[in-house]
């Protein structure tokens, strides 16, 4: 009957009323933590499955993150990709980027991280003073304390203060005795994973040989990005 009813006021010219439609996902906005210690932008239930595992202070992820924005665009804003990223130490100053940069929400975990490589040029070159200035001060710290000895010298405690995190809960994150044995763990299992270096990426579970985003781009599309 509605199909008799649309085709009357095709032929009278007059316009059919409009079907609903269900408004399509925003994927980069679904960010949730993973249980393997990641934080995952966009689709769930995607066919492909990318990981990075990554350096906030290694300056080919911070190349990755500058050329890759058509990852989020294109790739997982389709519903057909999703983003995870997982922390891997491999600098000193790292554990104070990672203890801080955890400690944020789910929501702003990315903005926070990207705001992190934007700015790694700035706090690479701090830390590199820091090595002469502070190394063997910070380094005879316990690791909690040392940890926000580098995020406060190097400009992460002010990057996330400035996103709104309150110094009550930056304190916090500084004194919670899990922080360190848990990025422990989650850098052993890594390591078994065969990470040995940043960045990282496996697609759907294998490793993919590819650093860059050049490199990678045609892997997704191969993998049915």
């Amino acid at each position: 009957m509605r199909f008799l009813v649309v085709a009357l006021l095709f032929l009278l010219g007059a316009s059919a009323p409009a079907l609903s439609r269900a408004p399509a996902p925003d994927w980069l906005a679904a960010i949730a933590s993973t249980p393997e210690g990641g934080v995952r932008m966009g689709n769930p239930a995607a066919p492909v499955k990318l990981v990075e595992y990554g350096s906030r202070s290694c300056p080919v992820c911070g190349r990755f993150a500058a050329e890759s924005s058509d990852l989020r665009t294109k790739y997982v804003a389709s519903g057909k990709v999703s983003y995870e990223y997982r922390e891997f130490l491999i600098h000193p100053q790292d554990i104070g980027a990672v203890v801080i940069g955890k400690c944020v929400s789910d929501r702003n975990f990315f903005i926070v991280l990207d705001a992190m490589y934007a700015n790694q040029g700035i706090f690479n070159h701090r830390a590199e003073t820091m090595r002469i200035t502070r190394y063997d001060q910070i380094a005879a710290m316990p690791s909690l304390q040392a940890a926000k000895a580098w995020s406060d010298d190097l400009g992460y405690t002010d990057l996330v203060r400035q996103a709104g995190m309150t110094d009550a809960k930056i304190n916090a994150c500084f004194a919670n005795p899990q922080a360190i044995p848990t990025l422990a763990r989650r850098l052993e299992a890594a390591q078994k994973a065969g990470v040995d270096g940043t960045p990282a990426f496996f697609i759907n579970g294998r490793r993919a040989k590819a650093i860059l985003w050049s490199q990678l781009e045609p892997l997704l599309k191969a993998a049915g990005g």
